[in-house]
């Protein structure tokens, strides 16, 4: 089970693992566990902007065209 009240996000986790400076044995960073990790971060992006795009289309065309006549910006 997931740990609740996580500090920060794995995404904001394994940003700052992949922007680490690597150690003198990595060399330039090119290694399989940076190459794991950017592909990690990167399915976590997507997985996010997934959940975005499904709330933004499950909340429909009533909530942006109320926005819209009031003059507020729609989120």
């Amino acid at each position: 089970m997931k740990k609740k009240g996580d500090k920060e996000s794995d995404e904001v986790r394994l940003k700052k693992k992949l922007h680490a400076p690597p150690s003198a044995s990595e060399g330039t960073g090119r290694t399989p566990a940076s190459r794991r990790l950017r592909k990690h971060l990167k399915r976590v992006q997507r997985k996010r902007r997934r959940l975005a795009l499904r709330k933004h289309h499950a909340a429909g065309k009533k909530g942006t065209e109320g926005a819209q006549k009031t003059g507020a910006a729609a989120p």
